[in-house]
């Protein structure tokens, strides 16, 4: 498919527009030398956008736009810290033949291993995931250390480029964002202190993870270059790594920890992953199966 005509600013033109039907959107502050980025070999460009609102800590979007050859999307936004509702993720790459597709809400605890979140979160989605499994089947292998950070109602496809999963995407991409700010407009806020010091833990730990491990990371390195990648994921796209707590990633996950103190750079130690759906379709986990 020729990506000339084809943009993800459809899909972040709804969620902001959504939004701000909800609650009060206000612009964050951007870096500027992040605002608007053209890649080394001046093929693509990247945009960036950046709000808050009541009950948002981060509602952010980075687009690149590669003309015929690639799209990309990454969409996320982060609760405040006396909530503890998920934090919505979309991330699409998209070449002419390939689209990869991650799209979910997030748990802000491990929804594999909390029953009490899971039930308070996921149970009443498990619907909305089934209306579209057929259309936008399990990807193959994802590693356990990155399923943690999942939740039952994950999106991991791999679809082709075509104008009809364009629009099924579109319309999933949709219903999961409302479901989103449901969620976010039922949440109840921390009653005591802890609930908010333990809502920041997870949070931070989450953006430690995604700062250090995420996969997109090589993409923008070859693009605008390694220090640029850095700041971008950094002070941008996983803000609040550097500022919402002081344990660094080895501090969360010390199994990557190798003799000289650096990180190991694979991204799966246990070296367990899941080739097929790790849940049932009630949300059950039934890795061991699945594997």
């Amino acid at each position: 498919m020729d990506l000339s005509a084809f943009s993800y600013q459809k899909f972040v033109q709804f969620a902001l527009e959504e939004t701000q039907r909800r609650t009060t959107l206000s612009p964050r502050p951007i870096q500027e030398n992040l605002k608007c980025l053209r890649s080394k070999d001046g093929n693509a460009t990247l945009h960036t956008l950046s709000f808050k609102a009541p009950k948002i800590r981060h509602i952010r979007s980075l687009s690149i736009e590669g003309g015929p050859s690639m799209q990309v999307l990454d969409f996320a936004a982060f609760p405040e810290l006396k909530f503890d509702f998920p934090i919505f993720c979309a991330n699409f790459f998209t070449t002419s033949t390939l689209s990869i597709i991650v799209l979910d809400l997030n748990p802000l605890y491990g929804a594999t291993l909390q029953r009490d979140y899971k039930e308070k979160y996921y149970r009443s989605l498990m619907p909305l995931y089934q209306k579209y499994a057929e259309l936008l089947p399990w990807g193959d292998k994802i590693t356990s250390e990155s399923l943690k950070f999942f939740s039952p109602i994950v999106i991991w496809s791999k679809i082709n480029s075509t104008p009809q999963n364009y629009e099924v995407l579109y319309a999933t991409f949709k219903d999961y964002f409302k479901a989103w700010l449901v969620s976010m407009e039922l949440a109840v806020e921390a009653v005591n202190e802890m609930q908010t010091v333990c809502n920041c833990e997870a949070q931070h730990k989450y953006l430690a993870w995604r700062a250090e491990k995420d996969p997109g990371h090589p993409l923008l390195k070859r693009l605008i270059g390694e220090n640029l990648a850095r700041e971008m994921i950094r002070h941008f796209l996983f803000e609040g790594v550097d500022s919402l707590g002081t344990k660094t990633f080895l501090d969360y996950f010390p199994e990557y920890h190798c003799v000289d103190g650096s990180i190991n750079q694979k991204r799966s130690i246990i070296g367990k992953a899941y080739k097929t759906r790790p849940w049932d379709a009630g949300g059950e986990f039934i890795g061991s199966k699945a594997s």
